[in-house]
């Protein structure tokens, strides 16, 4: 099921005119996000093709996100996917705070794809991969997951996507944006 990504009311976008998202796999091992971006791609302000691996700074400029916790911690995970095929993953212990890059191999996969008016990026996270996501890690847990985009324009204009935005100025991070929550392996 596809679902819609709103953008920040503080942020409107007169170029994208919608994001989904669409969870197509949550096992063990293996996360598939399927986003889809329609609007007037041409005005987005899309990086080039790039050798897919870790870079740092991708949130800048147009990327999408993927966020992971669980209910019974503060800790999550942060990936950011760019539409160049780069990606970054992080560790939070908690809010924003002890930030660890991660280099997980295998390591994320981000496939772009244009079709006239939309974009599409599948992406695979192999969560065996992520230190504290490993199978033995989710077992018995519920994972939270807060999906989101940033959107530059040709202008250099960014707007904010997410499944759900807290009250104020736009922030991925906060535990109101963690809007889907996933049944991890069972126990």
């Amino acid at each position: 099921m596809q679902t819609p990504l709103l953008c920040h009311p503080a942020t409107p976008d007169d170029i994208v005119t919608g994001i989904t998202v669409e969870v197509d796999s949550l096992t063990s091992d293996l996360l598939v996000l399927d986003y889809r971006i329609s609007g007037d791609i041409d005005r987005l302000q899309l990086p080039p093709q790039a050798a897919s691996g870790f870079q740092d700074l991708l949130w800048q400029h147009t990327c999408l996100e993927a966020f992971i916790g669980f209910s019974d911690s503060d800790a999550y995970f942060e990936f950011n996917f760019s539409p160049s095929s780069q990606w970054a993953a992080y560790r939070f212990e908690s809010y924003r705070q002890n930030v660890t890059a991660l280099h997980p191999l295998p390591s994320p996969r981000v496939i772009v794809r244009r079709h006239g008016d939309e974009l599409e990026a599948d992406v695979d996270i192999h969560l065996g991969a992520i230190p504290g996501l490993g199978a033995a890690e989710i077992k018995g847990r519920e994972l939270l997951l807060a999906v989101s985009a940033v959107m530059q324009s040709d202008q250099g204009v960014i707007s904010y996507w997410a499944l759900a935005h807290p009250p104020g100025k736009p922030d991925f991070h906060h535990r109101d944006a963690f809007a889907l929550r996933l049944a991890g392996d069972p126990a």
